[in-house]
């Protein structure tokens, strides 16, 4: 779990961690709750259910429930779920006096957890982790006070093996970082000194396989579509060509070999919170073949 931030709080919050807590375990309408109030004044109080139609979340049936919560006039509290339109829980976040505060989860559509941590008004504090689709763990971080990746941070393949290992000092790379393979195989060892790599002592152990001498595999997974976020630089997307495609932030998520409109031949990567290069897919005739390693240029 988390480390709670609520032992550094002044005592008229610690009576709030209480309340908060209490909140977490129901999270749901009492007997005693009027749903949707309003005070005399207009401001929300107890118990609200969201439901839809509702402009700005399309793909829910009219009547579906998209979130609910407690106000306290008119500010969030306590623990509010929201759900997917297939109705599974897609968060649940904790709110004090209107704003995130506190522990929180996000789910994939499936139910699977896919992120938890806890949260303190705009940044991430303490343990943080996220997860595969798979319900594998993906990132495991730990960030300080100030919401800044700070300890030992651990990166892991879809299979649960350890792919990266480095020491972060106040968000930079600072000592050894190691980087495993698939099957658990030690690939690169570098050293780090402020965030800037020592050439010298950077070195790879096992190179990452040529996609052209790899064999598919027809059970492998499929590559995967493209997005809504995800757009080409001026040109328009070519179903069957070769493509460059990157998301909102403009950074590179998928490169290659286009067929039907999903990747055949190319590369897919991803990005942590912090918008670091954190992993390269490689896929070949619209299969997953394995990671490519990461180079220097692929950061830049």
């Amino acid at each position: 779990m988390v480390r709670g931030i609520f032992s550094k709080l002044p005592p008229l919050f610690s009576g709030l961690c209480l309340v908060l807590t209490s909140l977490y375990a129901q999270a749901g309408p009492t007997p005693q709750d009027t749903l949707n109030r309003l005070d005399e004044t207009g401001r929300k109080q107890g118990y609200w259910k969201v439901t839809a139609p509702k402009a700005d979340k399309p793909g829910y049936q009219d009547g579906q429930l998209i979130e609910e919560g407690r106000y306290s006039n008119s500010k969030r509290i306590g623990i509010w779920r929201r759900y997917w339109p297939n109705g599974a829980v897609m968060s649940e976040i904790t709110y004090q006096m209107g704003r995130p505060r506190g522990e929180y989860r996000t789910y994939y559509p499936s139910g699977k957890v896919e992120e938890q941590g806890s949260w303190d008004l705009d940044r991430n504090t303490g343990t943080f982790q996220r997860y595969h689709p798979n319900g594998k763990l993906a990132q495991d971080f730990v960030f300080n006070a100030n919401g800044v990746r700070d300890g030992e941070q651990k990166y892991y393949h879809e299979n649960g093996q350890l792919a990266v290992q480095v020491h972060v000092d106040e968000g930079r790379e600072d000592g050894a970082l190691k980087r495993f393979t698939p099957d658990g195989q030690l690939q690169q060892v570098a050293e780090f000194e402020g965030g800037v790599i020592d050439a010298s002592s950077s070195k790879y152990l096992k190179p990452a396989p040529k996609a052209e001498d790899v064999k598919v595999d027809a059970k492998a997974a499929p590559a995967p579509v493209v997005t809504q976020e995800e757009t080409t630089n001026a040109i328009a997307f070519r179903e069957n060509g070769y493509n460059t495609l990157y998301d909102r932030q403009l950074r590179i998520s998928q490169q290659g070999d286009f067929k039907a409109g999903r990747l055949w031949d190319g590369k897919r990567y991803t990005y942590d919170s912090n918008g670091i290069l954190t992993r390269i897919q490689t896929f070949k005739k619209g299969r997953y073949i394995g990671d490519a390693v990461i180079t220097d240029e692929d950061r830049q």
